[in-house]
């Protein structure tokens, strides 16, 4: 990789890791109901499966996908349906009271592998690796994986801050219910661009 893609490759890393996304929504999400502290393995889970995929794509992923295109589409329809999955435990999800919440944040290994059927994830690591690293040399596909997990940090960190700031104005039980529905519907929508 030339150094003058550096600045590019990085920008890229930055403005679609900070954008709207499934984890950057489900990260809101948990800051919101469960607190910074306990959304870290969930953040970590994101930073260390997304750089590990971006590794497994640069190492032939990506030509997988290009001579069998039905694995892609398969991905494609479990990805929906994981979706809409997390969007109804998210929108079903008590508030919390006194005594606890039903809302469980997602494990290191949870966050890990949701990244394989995560539609954004794929897109932003076929995107990365195709433009940042075609010529599949290591240094090339571990440099960007490298700048996503680096880049990550500040940003998953944003979305769960982003959500605890809202704890204190989602105190009331109808407003947790309000936001925990908005956010399932963003999940949803986050769906839209891949029908």
């Amino acid at each position: 990789m030339e150094y003058q893609q550096l600045i590019p490759l990085i920008t890229f890393a930055l403005v679609s890791t900070v954008s709207p996304g499934p984890n950057n929504i489900m990260l809101m999400t948990s800051g919101a109901n469960v607190g910074f502290m306990r959304t870290i393995p969930h953040m970590l889970g994101i930073i260390l499966g997304f750089s590990l995929m971006v590794v497994l794509v640069g190492f032939g992923l990506m030509g997988l996908f290009t001579a069998y295109p039905v694995i892609q589409q398969g991905l494609r329809i479990a990805s929906m349906l994981y979706l809409l999955y997390l969007a109804f435990k998210i929108a079903k999800s008590k508030p919390m009271t006194n005594e606890a919440s039903d809302y469980r944040p997602m494990t290191f290994l949870s966050a890990a592998s949701f990244q394989w059927v995560n539609p954004k994830a794929w897109t932003m690591a076929l995107t990365a690796i195709s433009v940042y690293a075609a010529s599949a040399e290591l240094k090339d596909i571990m440099l960007v994986s490298l700048i996503f997990g680096l880049i990550n940090v500040p940003s998953v960190s944003l979305w769960a801050i982003a959500g605890k700031q809202l704890q204190t104005s989602l105190q009331a039980p109808t407003k947790v219910r309000i936001f925990n529905y908005g956010m399932a519907g963003l999940l949803v929508s986050s769906i839209l661009p891949m029908i």
